[in-house]
């Protein structure tokens, strides 16, 4: 009997262990996928993504977007319309990432591709420092293909955690110092750009000749061989078709934020935010992209591009209704908050939007011939950021023309209709998409492989010449069949 009562109890026992062992292995997950990606990237490569995605960009993105509202608002009492422009004059510095590509692909400064150009970076803009170290994440795609979505859910990660910081104390920041004196602070995360230049595992390249006089002359047929590479590439039709739904997908994602950000502090019959909801708000929102980053991670990595695009771009378009409840009040018939409402439409929008963006972000990865790879996704992020800048002064338009202002605000619930209308047109287009494996490549395998040439001594080096024969062939093949 004793013994029949023992059998349920170690079984229960055994269940129990099984439960902690599972919930330990959750625990432990981000961990041992960090220790992978150190482990085949090598850890100052994962470093430098944290640094840059993380400290340099989504902090400082945390701590700026805030102060700049603020400022544009209160300090130079700019219109909702107004301020919406020059947030999209802001993306004007990203769109020349092309020239930083090329220097950082074909201009080694002390034997280095990457590494300087990390601490040129710490002085000189924070484009530059994206520039290269998308490269290294765009060069370590190539050669590891299965890594891509890692890759890119790692940057996803560490943006969205340093926005989550950054958000959390810009509010408060804001209120104890101003919006002028948060530009000061902005200073910290540039500076440790600098740790990167001088941590990152790169390979040496020797026999860099910069004293003699066809230095100029070799430089000089990089840069054109390396601009002749990109045509030739974006003639593929592998790559320009994608490349066009990126930017039309985010050129009809039409942008209304600052007419919103009015709509929240300055509306007579609105919420009227503190800084500090507002930064929480944002907080939230910055939770809502690491979501959408870990529910791609774990969910959606595997399947074809389209199928989540479909799904992803139909939901953000129909979330983008909920500002027509908070604006239209309809929640407080109910008991709901203004509050709950907005941290909820934060969260799951910012969560969607990061889940439609990360596939983009992959399928750009696979999209950069060997040899130019800083270049070419310079190239696909400034289209990205030609889209934003497109939805951002088309939005800035829609909200002149509405007649939307710092104290009117009866025909923004058309400006929110429209855009959701929009953010779903570019539904139509998903044949442009690659419905390929996302783990398998998308190029052919000539533009994935380039000489070894004289720079480089066995390590490998950028050498322009045969990718664009063999893009040249490759083209002429596809026109006779």
């Amino acid at each position: 009997m004793d013994q029949e009562d023992e059998l349920p109890l170690e079984g229960q026992l055994h269940k129990v262990k099984n439960q902690k062992d599972r919930i330990l292995e959750l625990i432990l997950k981000p961990y041992y996928w960090f220790k992978m990606l150190c482990d085949e990237l090598h850890w100052s490569f994962v470093s430098g993504v944290v640094i840059i995605y993380g400290v340099n960009q989504g902090m400082s993105l945390g701590l700026s977007k805030i102060s700049t509202q603020y400022y544009m608002k209160d300090e130079q009492k700019l219109q909702p319309s107004e301020a919406q422009i020059y947030a999209g004059i802001i993306q004007l510095p990203w769109i020349v990432k092309p020239l930083w590509g090329l220097l950082t692909d074909t201009l080694p400064i002390i034997g280095y591709r990457r590494r300087p150009y990390f601490i040129l970076a710490a002085s000189a803009a924070q484009a530059v420092a994206d520039v290269t170290i998308d490269a290294c994440v765009t060069e370590n795609s190539i050669s590891h293909p299965s890594l891509a979505s890692d890759m890119q859910s790692l940057c996803g990660v560490s943006s969205s955690v340093g926005q989550l910081i950054g958000f959390t104390i810009s509010g408060f920041l804001v209120h104890l110092i101003g919006s002028k004196g948060m530009f000061g602070v902005l200073s910290i995360p540039a500076a440790l750009v600098i740790l990167i230049g001088t941590m990152l595992h790169e390979p040496f390249i020797h026999n860099v000749a910069y004293r003699q006089v066809c230095f100029c002359n070799r430089v000089g047929q990089k840069l054109l061989d390396a601009c002749k590479a990109m045509w030739m590439a974006l003639k593929c039709e592998n790559v320009w078709r994608p490349c066009l739904y990126m930017y039309i997908s985010l050129a009809l994602s039409l942008h209304i934020h600052e007419g919103m950000f009015y709509w929240y502090t300055d509306a007579k019959d609105g919420p009227m935010f503190s800084k500090e909801i507002v930064g929480t708000i944002s907080s939230v929102g910055a939770v809502g992209y690491l979501l959408g980053v870990l529910l791609y991670q774990n969910a959606f990595k595997n399947h074809p591009f389209r199928f989540v695009l479909f799904w992803s771009q139909l939901l953000f378009g129909a979330l983008g209704l909920l500002d027509l409840i908070l604006v239209s009040q309809v929640n407080l018939q109910f008991g709901i908050p203004d509050y709950v409402v907005a941290v909820c439409d934060t969260a799951i929008s910012h969560m969607i939007g990061r889940l439609r963006w990360t596939p983009l972000l992959v399928l750009g990865s696979k999209l950069c011939p060997s040899g130019i790879e800083g270049t070419f996704f310079a190239l696909l992020m400034s289209i990205d950021h030609v889209g934003s800048l497109t939805a951002s002064w088309a939005g800035g338009l829609l909200l002149h023309t509405l007649n939307v202002t710092r104290t009117q605000f009866d025909s923004l619930w058309i400006a929110i209709v429209i855009r959701s209308f929009s953010r779903v047109l570019t539904i139509d287009l998903l044949f442009l998409v690659p419905s390929t494996d996302p783990s398998a490549s998308i190029l052919p395998t000539e533009m994935l492989n380039t000489k070894k040439g004289d720079d480089n001594s066995g390590t490998q080096k950028l050498e322009m010449a045969p990718l664009v024969t063999n893009v040249d062939q490759h083209l002429v093949d596809s026109r006779v069949q």
